[in-house]
């Protein structure tokens, strides 16, 4: 794992400077304090951070080919590299280094831009020919390792964070309308937009080429999806072998490492599985990490202790107050670079810190698996909505809408309101985003808080109908589950929950996540298999749940879905002498409604219990004017 950054002339060569070069990686030293590297020449400059996981002495990067004529740079682990090293040195391939990164730039030689096929793991790199003067940048399957690049000036700038970017003075700092109206309904930016203008990011599965001046991106691996001739016809049976077969493999190939590996452990099935699989099969000495909350209603510390006894590992946990939420949010941001519309973030930066106290560097993590396996409520509630909208005037079919969410319909007064809710668009079922609109319209409220200044720029821009512009083809053929969990993958898991809750908070304390749910040939077995044997009935991630009964406790493997949550009104408006978050949230009269945030934070200041959309009005607003004060007014 790494840090990687470079500059690249795209005209006439007119040097590259070695002290802005430094600089970059100095940004990045959180990624890789172990040691740093650059490679320079007239055209390009390379430079890497480096966490040290593999060939601890020996693989010191930039590393090169047998000519020297090719340099990488890599962030990320491959971790089938003993498999291709030994067909690469059967085919006359010379290494000088036990790395996995020495693996792809032989390859490379081998294949070309091709080799990503063969590539399973995490990845962001870059690939200098000095020969041909070409540059070639690659991010992974669904994007769990960032990688940035902009134009100025004639150069091209890439990084793993955008912090490194801005450190050219040529580059200018201003926030994206556009990106703004994206993040405050989708949660995140489509693929390839971050928040700031003219900053962009390599998307999942694409990688992007200099030739002759010229840039392109290019996509090499899509989310699949099968026709219904090429759909297993198997029993559920035979589809959980193949699937524990894979997620077995995935979890040894992850254990690879010259240094310890541990755990996330969050008590629920996912986590728990992953963490059964390592200590059972591979590694008995298992050491997991866990979260307990000062919130009760968030903390799930008593199902981890069930699961660290059951399977008699090691297990440590840290307790997250409302008062750390609260003192450590603008620390994240800086590292997340982005408003983010939750907390969450907040608990795992922490729980990172917590690991590398324990000279902990690799930890496996569960995420992906809901995802993957169908398990995120917004899916089940897609399967009722469209069974509801065919019978509308249906009570009954309704009430499995409180099946889904028995905690909220709690009276009559809400059940009615939630039937409202869930009953809006309920009949436009041939609308390609059909699955996601409710939310995307409730999170969209919070756009009623954006300035005049920033909704004029915005005009008539409509993000519903660009994501629809970049749908795949076939997309309005698909079963409804499919196309929810597309929506879900490319957006929430790759664009947020991989970055501001995976990689961002991780290796801002220089810990690497592997993450064996997204093992790109998991994602492509099932994809094969029916929605019916993903969800049945309404028993969601039914094949994971089948793999392990009898492997975990009961109640851990049938409990129901909980997403990772963290208190936000209780943590961010707490009443302390000390707290400045009123202040940075009525401070940016170019991007918000100063007068509608003071209103917003004396009603909320009076009454205790605030909405899920003010919820996400107070992380929104106050993130974006932290990313604001951070990037664009203070950067250092």
């Amino acid at each position: 794992m790494c840090g990687i950054t470079g500059i690249c002339n795209l005209e006439e060569s007119s040097g590259i400077s070695l002290d802005i070069l430094k600089k970059m990686i100095g940004y990045m030293h959180h990624r890789g304090p172990d040691e740093t590297g650059i490679y320079i020449d007239d055209h390009v400059g390379l430079g890497s951070a480096r966490l040290s996981i593999i060939d601890l002495i020996g693989g010191t990067q930039p590393i090169h080919n047998e000519n020297e004529d090719l340099w990488i740079v890599f962030n990320g682990e491959i971790y089938n590299f003993p498999e291709l090293r030994t067909d690469l040195i059967s085919k006359g391939h010379r290494f000088y280094t036990n790395t996995d990164t020495e693996v792809i730039i032989h390859l490379y030689e081998e294949k070309g831009t091709s080799c990503l096929n063969d590539l399973n793991g995490n990845f962001a790199f870059a690939i200098w020919n000095s020969r041909t003067h070409e540059l070639f940048l690659a991010r992974d399957r669904v994007g769990i390792r960032p990688l940035h690049y902009t134009v100025s000036k004639s150069k091209l700038y890439f990084a793993s964070e955008i912090k490194s970017i801005f450190v050219s003075n040529s580059i200018r700092r201003e926030i994206d309308p556009i990106a703004m109206d994206q993040i405050f309904t989708f949660w995140t930016t489509l693929p390839g937009r971050t928040v700031f203008k003219e900053i962009y990011e390599v998307p999942p599965g694409h990688y992007l080429k200099t030739v002759g001046g010229k840039i392109t991106v290019t996509k090499y691996w899509e989310f699949p999806h099968y026709d219904k001739h090429e759909i297993l016809d198997w029993n559920t049976d035979r589809i959980c072998q193949n699937v524990s077969d894979i997620i077995c493999d995935a979890v040894r190939i992850r254990l690879r490492a010259d240094v310890p590996v541990a755990t996330y452990l969050s008590g629920g099935l996912d986590s728990s599985g992953v963490t059964a699989l390592m200590s059972r099969n591979f590694k008995h000495d298992v050491q997991s990490f866990g979260i307990r909350f000062e919130e009760k209603a968030f903390d799930e510390s008593a199902l981890q202790k069930q699961v660290a006894e059951h399977l008699n590992i090691k297990h440590e946990e840290i307790t997250v107050s409302n008062k750390q939420i609260r003192e450590y949010f603008p620390e994240v941001i800086w590292h997340c670079e982005k408003p983010i519309l939750r907390t969450a973030p907040v608990p795992l930066f922490l729980l990172s810190s917590l690991v590398r106290k324990n000279n902990i560097k690799v930890v496996l993590t569960g995420e992906g698996a809901d995802e993957v396996f169908g398990g995120y409520n917004i899916f089940r509630e897609d399967k009722v909505r469209r069974f509801w909208a065919r019978q509308q005037n249906s009570r009954f079919r309704f009430l499995l809408i409180t099946k889904l969410y028995p905690y909220i319909f709690n009276n009559q007064k809400t059940g009615n309101l939630l039937k409202q809710f869930f009953g809006h668009g309920l009949s436009d079922t041939d609308n390609p985003l059909y699955s996601h609109l409710i939310r995307w319209n409730n999170t969209g409220r919070i756009k009623q808080f954006f300035s005049d200044d920033l909704k004029a720029s915005i005009d008539s821009y409509n993000c519903f109908e660009e994501i629809r512009r970049i749908l795949p083809g076939s997309f309005y053929t698909w079963d409804g589950l499919s196309k929810a969990q597309y929506l879900e993958t490319i957006l929430f898991m790759s664009n947020y929950l991989l970055s501001s809750q995976g990689d961002r908070v991780s290796m801002a304390h220089s810990v690497e996540i592997r993450l064996p749910y997204l093992d790109h040939r998991l994602i492509e077995f099932m994809a094969k298999v029916p929605a019916k044997h993903k969800i049945k009935g309404l028993n969601e991630k039914y094949i994971l749940k089948k793999i392990f009964n009898g492997v975990l406790p009961e109640n851990i493997v049938n409990r129901p879905k909980h997403p990772f949550r963290a208190p936000i009104d209780k943590s961010l408006l707490a009443n302390t002498s000390d707290n400045t978050i009123p202040d940075i949230m009525i401070q940016n009269e170019e991007l918000f409604n100063v007068k509608k945030i003071k209103n917003l934070l004396e009603k909320l200041q009076k009454n205790s219990d605030s909405s899920e959309v003010e919820n996400m009005l107070l992380a929104g607003i106050l993130s974006t004017n932290l990313v604001y004060n951070q990037f664009i007014s203070g950067f250092p």
